[in-house]
């Protein structure tokens, strides 16, 4: 790939319209897109997170992959957000009612970062950004 042009993220999710109000909660904005099989949040020029039902995705994958539903739960992904207001935002998550992991800590690679869960166990990361990025 020499240049990427657009950065999408798709979560398959059991209950397309409660991760769709999660998100929704969590990120403090509407979708940009909510139809029947597909959510999309723009996060960030050319950004992107979309959440896709379990069912509509197994339609597509066919016999191909096990069917989403059998990892319910189970971490699958890790979505790892650098923000602002560490604090604010992670009180945000818990009052919403995200799984917490790992409350903010200072980390071993220099980082001070929160983990939580959504309700299909999605791993969310939270770090407070750095004048690097």
């Amino acid at each position: 790939m020499k240049h990427l042009h657009h950065i999408q993220t798709i979560l398959y999710v059991n209950d397309q319209q409660a991760s769709a109000a999660f998100y929704e909660r969590l990120f403090r904005k509407a979708p940009d897109l909510n139809v029947p099989g597909m959510t999309e949040f723009v996060l960030a020029p050319n950004v992107k997170l979309g959440l896709m039902p379990n069912k509509g995705i197994a339609k597509l994958l066919g016999d191909a992959s096990p069917h989403p539903d059998t990892g319910d739960g189970i971490p699958r992904c890790e979505l790892y957000f650098l923000i602002e207001d560490l604090e604010a935002v992670f009180e945000n998550a818990v009052a919403i009612g995200a799984k917490v992991i790992s409350p903010i800590l200072d980390r071993d690679w220099g980082d001070r970062a929160c983990y939580f869960a959504d309700s299909d166990g999605h791993v969310i990361a939270l770090q407070k950004s750095c004048s690097f990025f």
